[in-house]
């Protein structure tokens, strides 16, 4: 493991047991134990270091395979493989709190809720080509409630089960969501279940 790496990893897991405005470099530097220097060799603050964290969301969304099959099948693939990231990997769990809490940060970005935007966007819209979304509907303005249905979702997840029930959840927001995206004969193809965690 490179001492980047290390340092990423320790504060991702002081992030999500602290907060950003609670967590200290110093802690961080006893969990990912290497010296100040080291730390600031990579980064130069600890909001470059949030920074960093909560720009793993953005790395994974890109790293994702192109999608198969129907846009909007996809759409819900996507999520699911997105709440197993939160479950097993630490650099996503606590990129999320952090763009939560980005408001304390003295330059927030919201790139993270822009990029889920602009690929939701994109699924939508690919659906409407395979007339798998209703006439009408604005792509841009379905993708931005999305992203807030999701983000509530997991919210709310982290404070009943600290993220374990976050899959089921999912399931009862594609549930109540779906009708109002996608015609009857869309929806009677389409599974709201869980693949992602079989895998």
């Amino acid at each position: 493991m490179t001492t980047r790496h290390a340092v990423l990893t320790a504060a991702a897991e002081v992030f999500n047991k602290r907060g950003y405005a609670a967590a200290t470099i110093s802690e961080i530097l006893t969990v990912a134990a290497v010296t100040k220097g080291a730390l600031y060799f990579h980064f130069p603050s600890k909001e470059e270091l949030a920074k960093e964290i909560v720009r793993a969301q953005s790395k994974w969304l890109e790293e994702r395979p192109p999608s198969k099959g129907g846009a909007i099948q996809a759409l819900i693939d996507l999520s699911y493989a997105f709440a197993h990231a939160l479950l097993e990997n630490p650099l996503i769990r606590a990129s999320i709190r952090l763009t939560v809490e980005q408001g304390t940060f003295s330059d927030p970005n919201p790139a993270a809720y822009s990029d889920w935007a602009n690929a939701i966007r994109t699924l939508l819209l690919r659906a409407k080509d395979e007339s798998d979304l209703h006439p009408g509907l604005d792509a841009g303005k379905a993708a931005e409630i999305i992203v807030g249905a999701v983000t509530g979702v997991e919210l709310t997840s982290e404070v009943f089960s600290s993220g374990s029930d976050l899959p089921r959840r999912m399931t009862d927001m594609w549930i109540l969501i779906l009708p109002g995206l996608v015609p009857a004969h869309t929806l009677a193809r389409i599974s709201v279940r869980d693949t992602a965690g079989t895998t």
